[in-house]
């Protein structure tokens, strides 16, 4: 859905904001990938990182929508899958805190 998106912004938001958030998906991705294959002690750092990339891609697509790159509608639709994740990432986190704290 970001490159169908992606490919439709004017020039000025693409190659600058555009590219930014295409980046930061591609980097969650890695350090998701990343931390699913590291022991539990070590993988909190990970997901905490994927999940300070995740908000900035929510923050530069509400700039985006505030400067009329996007409709309500895209905004919208790219919005609420990212919120999921997020609440996906927070629960993983959650998970991590508790196995890895003090008894």
């Amino acid at each position: 859905m970001w490159h169908e998106y992606h490919s439709i912004l004017p020039k000025t938001q693409r190659y600058s904001v555009g590219n930014r958030v295409d980046k930061l998906f591609i980097e969650i991705i890695e350090v998701v990938s990343l931390a699913g294959f590291l022991p539990k002690e070590k993988k909190l750092s990970y997901i905490e990182t994927s999940i300070r990339k995740l908000d900035t891609i929510k923050i530069l697509l509400l700039i985006l929508w505030e400067t009329k790159s996007f409709d309500n509608k895209k905004y919208i639709s790219l919005s609420l899958p990212l919120d999921e994740i997020g609440k996906m990432l927070g629960g993983w986190k959650g998970q991590l805190n508790k196995q890895n704290s003090p008894v």
